[in-house]
């Protein structure tokens, strides 16, 4: 091939395998120079595989990969750096205790006399997060600020580098909307450069909006590539799934009963700043019915949650559940009460990742006499069974079934493992915090299906979510937080995206009080 290829990068017939999983099944991927390239598939697709195999994590069984027109071998992530190419990791790689400014000049320091030449990285670092609209604090450390911020860390990482190929692996999982229409804008003012961009997702709108071309994969196979602009979201997601994805959510009317969750003036310390995180709040969420607290990342939503499952005391304000107050109640106690909680962070709260998934599906119920004997010994044969049958009734897809580590497994997967243990317990009140983070449409679908089953059968559902779409669609009321407080009441019948957003932005917050 000559030099003058028309391709920034050309991976070809590329199978990649794990134990009892082929991840990567004969895929040719191609990504034109100057083009925004989407990778579209459902969790588990092999789509963060294909693109490990490209950045040098992964070696592939078989297949080729050309950079500009030229054959390479990509042994580790250094040989991946000195061909150009970068990669925006979907769990950042981040070094938590140093700055941002630490983080991005590292391994590729400057030095004089064996000194670093801090002041000369400070200036291209501000010159480009100036040029590009990736506002960070250079000297924050990573600990201390927000997703969005890590996000602009790590792509200011690769613009540091002079990568001119740059992958984007889920990069909107974990952003707010306003945080991903800047992303949207800094990809595009990426391309038109000449940068070259693969980005991973399996949110259709954002491909729509931003992407020149989309391959889609499906279980590991190369289904096909389109030009966006020829397609539309329902035939992106057939050919992702392999069916048709119903977007709208269906559901009949609310009859709520009785209370089952009170909450009286709660309030809960911050771990960042001395004023507390959340403000006096009070709510009520009765049996049937979906009730969901919207609001922009990092308005108190989090350490409410812990109050109320009891990861974190309350500093003032009572919590009672079913009648009873279990405002100092431990969480096993609450588990056994009747609440489950699908928790943010499902490496911190969710999972024990060096676990099986089948004890990771049995976590809360394992001393149950179903899952242990009088002895004291766990019944293997009964966990075996019992983790047999919510993988098949969640979809959950992993490469040895019921013996694969937790960790071995796609994020979506990890999700969906979570929601089946938490849903199958039977709650009388489920606490769903971003239950469909990083999630594909079919999983969506099965998620909020789920939700709304739960309800249904008479039990209370609190959710809480970023995602606009899920708080107008999903419940029958919606209370907005904003600074530790509950801001506003709305029906989600009634309202539009745009009152939503301005109580999400603090914007009626007067209103409301006077």
């Amino acid at each position: 091939m000559s030099t003058s290829s028309p391709y920034a990068i050309e991976m070809l017939h590329i199978t990649k395998r794990f134990p009892g999983i082929i991840a990567n099944d004969d895929v040719t991927l191609q990504l034109k120079q100057g083009e925004i390239h989407a990778l579209l598939g459902e969790n588990g697709a092999g789509k963060s595989t294909l693109m490990s195999v490209l950045f040098g994590l992964y070696q592939p069984e078989e297949g080729e990969i050309y950079v500009r027109g030229k054959k390479v071998d990509i042994k580790d992530p250094n040989d991946a750096n000195a061909l150009g190419i970068g990669m925006v990791h979907q769990h950042f790689k981040l070094v938590e205790c140093f700055t941002v400014l630490d983080n991005i000049i590292l391994g590729v320091e400057s030095t004089k006399g064996g000194f670093l030449q801090k002041e000369e990285a400070r200036k291209k670092v501000m010159a480009l997060s100036e040029k590009y609209g990736l506002h960070v604090d250079p000297d924050a450390k990573i600990q201390d600020i927000t997703v969005g911020m890590q996000q602009r860390t790590e792509i200011l990482k690769m613009l540091y580098r002079e990568n001119e190929i740059l992958i984007f692996d889920e990069p909107t999982a974990v952003l707010t909307p306003q945080e991903i229409d800047e992303l949207m804008q800094i990809m595009k003012n990426l391309a038109a450069e000449g940068k070259s961009i693969l980005f991973i997702s399996h949110k259709l709108a954002e491909i729509m909006a931003v992407a020149d071309r989309c391959s889609v994969l499906r279980k590991g196979k190369y289904i096909g590539t389109v030009e966006t602009k020829n397609t539309t979201m329902e035939e992106l997601s057939a050919m992702m799934v392999g069916r048709n994805v119903n977007f709208h959510v269906e559901k009949g009317d609310a009859k709520p009963g009785e209370p089952v969750l009170e909450i009286r003036n709660m309030s809960v310390a911050s771990k960042v700043h001395k004023n507390n995180a959340v403000k006096n709040v009070s709510l009520t969420v009765r049996a049937g019915e979906i009730v969901c607290i919207a609001g922009i990342d990092g308005n108190g939503q989090t350490e409410f949650v812990y109050g109320l499952t009891g990861l974190e005391p309350l500093v003032s304000g009572s919590i009672t559940f079913r009648g009873e107050d279990i405002t100092k109640a431990k969480i096993r106690e609450r588990s056994l009460k009747g609440m489950s909680h699908i928790p943010e962070d499902r490496h911190k709260h969710g999972l024990v990742l060096d676990y099986s998934l089948e004890d990771n599906l049995v976590l809360q119920r394992y001393f149950e006499p179903e899952f242990t004997n009088k002895a004291g010994f766990l019944r293997r044969d009964n966990i075996r069974k019992y983790a047999e049958r919510l993988i098949g009734e969640y979809d959950i897809r992993s490469g040895q079934g019921p013996i694969t580590k937790a960790r071995a497994m796609s994020g979506g997967n990890q999700q969906k493992a979570i929601i089946a243990r938490e849903i199958d317990k039977g709650p009388e009140l489920l606490v769903a915090v971003q239950p469909t983070r990083g999630l594909d449409v079919g999983a969506i679908e099965g998620v909020h299906k789920s939700l709304i089953a739960q309800r249904d059968a008479g039990k209370a559902v609190l959710l809480v979510s970023l995602e606009l779409d899920e708080v107008m669609d999903v419940p029958d009321r919606i209370l907005v937080m904003y600074e530790g407080e509950i801001v506003g009441e709305l029906d989600p019948k009634k309202t539009s995206q745009e009152e939503l957003g301005l109580y999400m932005a603090g914007a009626k917050k007067d209103e409301v009080k006077a």
